[in-house]
């Protein structure tokens, strides 16, 4: 069969396609990823099929005002006037994706396709192909759950505007897929308000989350579901340096420092916070520069560091006593995975839900937004990162279980069966 997975967002939003892409290549199924072209070297790394989503939408995050607004801390005019400026840019980034993805899901003709709540086309292509979509959401509180907003809003408004929030939301969502309808080209993929949101509310979603962390609540319907932390190998060809091993060797005990794929528009400032906070305290680390949220300040080079510009977390973390991050949701499970303690510095949206749950969960404290981290508001929650071994052993615990849970079977059959339900009726 020919699946299709499709993505739109960071790096970190591929990964979960990635990880169930090679679970369906494994079982001799035909996979294709379609994503922004600058993820292209990792379908085509694995050995997937590619097709393109454009440039446009990571060169609007990657811009100054994407920096801004990735960049956390108060909602002031700067921070105002960059969300309004990429609302402007972001029409021409959203309509080149939607045409693309109504031009090739036509052409390829897919068995399935298995998507990110941010794709919009293939929630139309549903209502002429019931059951043959597969809503993957790395990301918890999408869909109702009580005592909770939706993950868009990430304080607690008390029970009925938290209820609200999923409604307005999925208000919002409804609106931006009708307002993308008039650049297809498909008039059949007109639908009406009613008909998207029937969509919404009967295609199949799986969460990608540990239930560990994000339990199925019982009262949810049939085809809302929570199946496990899905990831794939990222070692394969990748070895450590010489540096790198002798920092290991010198230094059993320390902390990695990485923002991943997440940006911010004070990178230096941010880097020589921590680096700072670090110094004093005396704690040697691995800092992972990745996309440039961090960076190596310029002529500086110390013992207690090691500078890294990517590395394999199911190779590092296992080593690693705790990771100082910002919250994605794969980089939360796999520091759990394998033990680490926590601290979240988050930047948008999941990443603050990340951070009290990791708190109340006891795997760390509680992180401070990336655009209000100083050195006196960091010192004290790092050393107690550092110092305090109950943060170790809950991170431990957590970690045993989701090591525990191999859901990529059920994953399989609940995609497939979604595909035979409708072949069958």
């Amino acid at each position: 069969m020919k699946i299709l997975f499709t993505a739109i967002g960071t790096r970190g939003d591929m990964e979960p396609f990635l990880a169930l892409a090679e679970i369906f290549k494994n079982k001799g199924h035909e996979v294709t990823c379609l994503f922004p072209e600058q993820f292209r070297h990792l379908a085509e790394a694995s050995g997937f099929g590619f097709a393109s989503l454009g440039t446009g939408f990571i060169e609007l995050i990657n811009s100054p005002d994407g920096r801004i607004a990735m960049g956390g801390g108060k909602f002031g005019f700067r921070k105002l006037k960059a969300y309004l400026n990429l609302i402007t840019r972001s029409q021409a980034a959203n309509r080149e994706m939607t045409v693309l993805q109504e031009a090739f899901v036509e052409a390829y003709n897919p068995d399935r396709i298995v998507h990110h709540a941010k794709t919009i086309y293939p929630v139309l292509w549903s209502m002429e192909h019931p059951g043959k979509t597969v809503t993957i959401s790395p990301v918890p509180y999408m869909h109702y759950v009580k005592g909770h907003p939706h993950i868009a809003f990430h304080k607690d408004y008390g029970a009925f505007i938290n209820k609200f929030t999923f409604r307005l939301t999925k208000f919002g969502l409804v609106k931006t897929i009708r307002h993308a309808q008039k650049w297809l080209k498909n008039e059949n993929s007109r639908a009406s308000s009613k008909a998207i949101r029937k969509a919404l509310t009967n295609n199949k979603v799986i969460y990608s989350i540990s239930p560990s962390l994000f339990p199925r609540p019982d009262y949810w319907p049939e085809n809302l579901k929570v199946m496990g932390f899905q990831e794939r190998n990222k070692i394969l060809d990748w070895q450590p340096s010489s540096e790198l091993q002798s920092f290991l060797k010198n230094h059993p005990k320390f902390m990695l420092v990485t923002f991943g794929s997440m940006i911010n528009d004070r990178p230096e400032q941010n880097s020589s916070t921590i680096l700072d906070t670090l110094l004093k305290l005396g704690i040697p680390a691995i800092i992972n520069t990745s996309e440039g949220g961090l960076v190596k300040p310029a002529g500086f080079t110390h013992p207690q560091f090691h500078f890294v510009n990517s590395i394999p977390y199911d190779w590092i973390f296992p080593k690693t006593y705790a990771v100082i991050h910002h919250g994605g949701s794969g980089t939360t499970h796999m520091a759990l995975k394998f033990g680490c303690a926590n601290l979240i510095i988050p930047h948008i949206v999941d990443q603050y839900v990340w951070n009290i749950t990791i708190h109340e969960k006891g795997a760390g404290p509680l992180g401070e937004d990336i655009g209000r981290i100083t050195h006196k508001s960091l010192l004290p929650k790092i050393q107690d990162l550092w110092q305090n071994l109950t943060y170790k052993t809950v991170a431990k615990s957590i970690g045993k279980q989701i090591r525990s849970e191999d859901y990529s079977e059920t994953i399989y059959q609940e995609i497939i069966d979604q595909q035979s339900a409708s072949d069958n009726s």
